[in-house]
């Protein structure tokens, strides 16, 4: 029996304002693949990420489909071990210090802090130890999101989306205001995390930020699926050029691509 899609759109579209963000999109990504999302600002990533998690709803129309595994309803509860998000908007809406540590676990009542009722067993805490071990950040757990670099609260943000072992995390420009050395560390252990078989979808604009272990590109534009295919056909000067409008050349080092 064919496994379901961990993501499956079809004729999806979402209005911003008077804009289709989304204009009768369509997309499937299969379970385990590691693919980028690449495209120019204004051509509906952040839409589609927001609309994958339920920030944002598509238009009513009984032909469409938007379904995570197969299933078309869920709540936030039954997303977090699917598919988990990582997006700087998460830590922006938090309205209190909060450690490490307790980012991470937040992961577990998909909140942003922890709250008095929150359950948090010792089964959890040894979760969140583990996963600080596992991405090198064991000396962050007692530092607050306040006193950590852009880079760090980073890390710690896929350490919240690992909580609940999702089957992917899905990654909004995480390279995104890190100086080269945060980028570095970051994209050692988004290696390290696709090399263990964590699927890996990465939105971005930004050519480095695409990991050598991604296979497939989805190249968006108006808010609809413009290119899609291998990486090898994609990166590529003329095709870049026409997504980006601007004519530079394309270099590759060690699976890295970059505009110059």
């Amino acid at each position: 029996m064919e496994k379901p899609a961990l993501i499956s759109c079809r004729d999806v579209t979402v209005c911003r304002g008077e804009t289709r963000a989304l204009d009768d999109f369509t997309l499937s990504i299969p379970q385990g693949q590691h693919v980028a999302i690449l495209g120019p600002n204004g051509c509906g990533k952040s839409t589609l990420m927001k609309t994958i998690s339920r920030e944002v709803h598509p238009l009513y129309n009984p032909d469409s489909e938007l379904a995570i595994l197969g299933k078309k309803l869920y709540n936030v509860f039954e997303l977090r071990p699917m598919l988990g998000i990582v997006s700087d908007d998460l830590l922006a809406r938090s309205r209190r210090p909060a450690t490490g540590r307790d980012v991470i676990l937040s992961g577990f009542f998909s909140t942003l802090e922890l709250w008095p009722h929150n359950d948090v067993t010792p089964e959890r805490e040894r979760k969140a130890d583990e996963i600080l071990a596992k991405l090198e950040i064991e000396h962050l757990a007692e530092r607050t999101t306040a006193q950590m670099s852009s880079g760090e609260s980073r890390r710690i943000l896929i350490g919240r989306a690992l909580a609940h072992d999702p089957m992917a995390l899905m990654l909004d420009e995480p390279t995104n205001s890190l100086d080269p050395r945060a980028v570095h560390e970051l994209m050692r252990t988004l290696r390290k995390l696709a090399q263990s078989g964590v699927g890996m979808i990465v939105v971005t604009h930004h050519l480095p930020d695409i990991l050598p272990e991604v296979e497939r590109i989805v190249m968006l534009k108006d808010g609809k699926v413009w290119r899609d295919g291998p990486k090898t056909d994609l990166l590529r000067q003329d095709v870049l050029g026409e997504l980006f409008g601007v004519e530079r050349e394309v270099v590759e080092r060690d699976g890295v691509y970059y505009l110059l």
